[in-house]
């Protein structure tokens, strides 16, 4: 939704922008283009993100700043660089969650069902070398904690069965190394009227929230990329973080591949925020008889941002035929008030 998201920051001459998940650069890219004389910090924790973020910069001299870090290591970062440091300074910031076509498309990240390769998931690859990845992970964790991440980070409804199935052939066979054992695990353990047929492959398949075949295995993947990342507390500390880093009429365009990415966001957008954290609980859920302090009333009432478009806005058919992996996109964006 490269267009889309131009269309809504306005680029003009001499600005500056972030693209906190630079990717493959189609994003920046966009930008560059359409504003001569802009600028553009590129973040990226994948070590190969930062390569192609430093090769594109030679084609556009002096326009790209690239940066290698996840967005709770982007205050540092900008420190590094002279006159980016400072708060209310951009012009927009672009996020564009989730995992990237070249991580899915590479087998030994670990990353898909539909590519055998070693079980990591690590977006950093190999420049955190304490960070566990998901096969550590599956090695050592206990069965209820397994449960909640299933749970919680993958919406898992069979969560509990899912567990038990991969601590029991963890102990009764061997440890969980690779892609396709996770996948065969998980759609062996569900029954086939559980998972709704059977698909390519043998595999038992289910249908997603929009009605769509999603292999059974699909989110227990999500599951394990988003714990093995910590994405939903990066992805609030980035929503944080644009609150700071843009000016006062400065544009913020997110896009969101799940509804956990999107909430966060949401309730971002709308000051459902306590403490600089997205409230877990939507309002309608909240007692009208609990109280709070007045200031952190006060700062749920006035949120900081105004949005542009009043509904959020999916990818046409067109981008879909082309690019199937956007057709979960969901585009939102705000204008930092004050």
């Amino acid at each position: 939704m490269a267009t889309e998201a131009v269309k809504f920051f306005e680029p003009q001459r001499e600005q500056v922008f972030i693209d906190m998940t630079f990717g493959a650069g189609g994003h920046t890219r966009a930008l560059l283009e359409a504003a001569p004389g802009s600028t553009v910090v590129a973040l990226d924790r994948d070590p190969l993100a930062h390569r192609l973020a430093c090769e594109m910069a030679q084609e556009f001299p002096g326009r790209i700043v690239p940066l290698l870090g996840r967005f709770s290591e982007l205050p540092g970062l900008l420190r590094t660089v002279e006159g980016f440091d400072r708060q209310r300074y951009f012009n927009g910031i672009l996020f564009d969650f989730g995992c990237s076509s070249m991580q899915f498309d590479e087998a030994s990240r670990g990353f898909s069902l539909s590519r055998d390769g070693p079980l990591d998931m690590r977006m950093d690859k190999d420049r955190c070398p304490d960070q566990l990845s998901a096969a550590d992970i599956l090695a050592r964790i206990q069965e209820p904690d397994l449960v909640r991440i299933l749970k919680v980070y993958g919406e898992e409804k069979q969560a509990k069965k899912i567990a038990r199935a991969i601590v029991n052939a963890r102990f009764t066979v061997k440890r969980i190394e690779t892609t396709v054992e996770l996948a065969s695990i998980v759609a062996h353990c569900l029954s086939q009227s559980d998972a709704g047929g059977v698909g390519p492959g043998g595999f038992d398949f289910r249908q997603d929230k929009l009605r769509r075949p999603a292999h059974v295995a699909t989110k227990t993947f999500q599951a394990l990329r988003i714990f093995v990342n910590n994405e939903l507390n990066e992805i609030n500390y980035g929503m944080v973080l644009a609150k700071h880093l843009l000016r006062t009429g400065g544009k913020l365009v997110t896009i969101a591949f799940h509804s956990l990415e999107d909430t966060i966001v949401k309730r971002h957008l709308t000051g459902h925020v306590v403490d600089d954290v997205a409230s877990k609980v939507p309002l309608q859920y909240i007692s009208h008889t609990l109280a709070h302090e007045t200031d952190t009333m006060q700062e749920m009432m006035r949120p900081n941002w105004k949005q542009i478009n009043k509904h959020v806005l999916v990818p046409t058919d067109s981008e879909v035929a082309e690019n199937p992996r956007s057709r979960s996109a969901k585009l939102r964006a705000a204008v930092r008030l004050s």
